[in-house]
């Protein structure tokens, strides 16, 4: 149950296809995909109203297939069918832990998925149904992260949260290769384009940027941290336009 009432009213969440793999080296673990669920059921039973668009990292990645010599339009399609796979497996976990879920996707696979309407989508979010996006923004050459800072928009959550799989925020450099790198609690839009941080692709942190959408990048796997954020408790990395009072 939650300690406190929900600081966020809708809030867009970013889940990589890292994220879905767990502990294995590819694919899909199922343990880690209960998690996430259960995470999910966790803010959505406070009230929260809550967007999902997944990546697909865990099972295709358009960039390594271009370097393999396949044509990059095709291998980015590619990954949008994907996460077509992505969200369907977390649609069916949320829906076992009781949370009424509806996947939408840029592409048209009407036999699985309803395809992106945003007033659809709107109107799902009323009626308390989380909504998958999948199949990021359904153009070759645009991340997911970019397809998270244009639904987060679209939808107008409060909110961009920036699921991390053990990482717990932002950090001067990466702390699997530098160890003693320091953790970054707030920044600007510009000191993560100034500095080259790794916090998205910049046309997603433009789009963030113009529209005045904060982001919180954080450790989804450690346990409780998505709720205590989406009550207002300062964890994780934030990016914003001014330091908050």
């Amino acid at each position: 149950m939650s300690r406190a009432d929900p600081k966020y009213s809708r809030v867009l969440l970013k889940l990589s296809g890292e994220s879905f793999k767990g502990q294995r080296g590819y694919g899909i673990e199922p343990e880690a995909v209960n998690y996430m669920a259960r995470q999910v059921r966790d803010i959505h039973q406070m009230g929260v109203q809550l967007g999902v668009v997944v990546g697909g990292g865990n099972i295709w990645r358009g960039a390594e297939a271009e370097a393999e010599g396949m044509d990059r339009a095709t291998a980015d399609y590619a990954g949008m069918v994907a996460t077509v796979v992505n969200a369907l497996v977390l649609q069916d976990a949320l829906e076992r832990h009781g949370v009424d879920t509806r996947t939408q996707t840029a592409i048209n696979i009407s036999e699985v998925a309803e395809p992106y309407i945003r007033r659809r989508a709107m109107r799902h979010l009323e009626k308390d149904r989380v909504v998958v996006f999948a199949s990021g923004t359904g153009n070759p050459f645009m991340t997911t992260d970019t397809a998270a800072a244009l639904r987060a928009i679209e939808i107008e959550a409060s909110l961009l949260l920036m699921a991390k799989y053990d990482v717990d925020g932002v950090y001067e450099a990466d702390p699997n290769v530098y160890p003693d790198a320091s953790k970054i609690d707030f920044l600007t839009y510009r000191d993560v384009l100034d500095k080259r941080l790794q916090v998205m692709d910049t046309t997603a942190l433009s789009l963030c940027m113009e529209n005045k959408v904060p982001i919180i990048v954080f450790d989804l796997f450690e346990a409780g941290t998505l709720q205590c954020i989406v009550e207002g408790e300062r964890l994780g990395s934030l990016v914003a336009e001014k330091q908050p009072v």
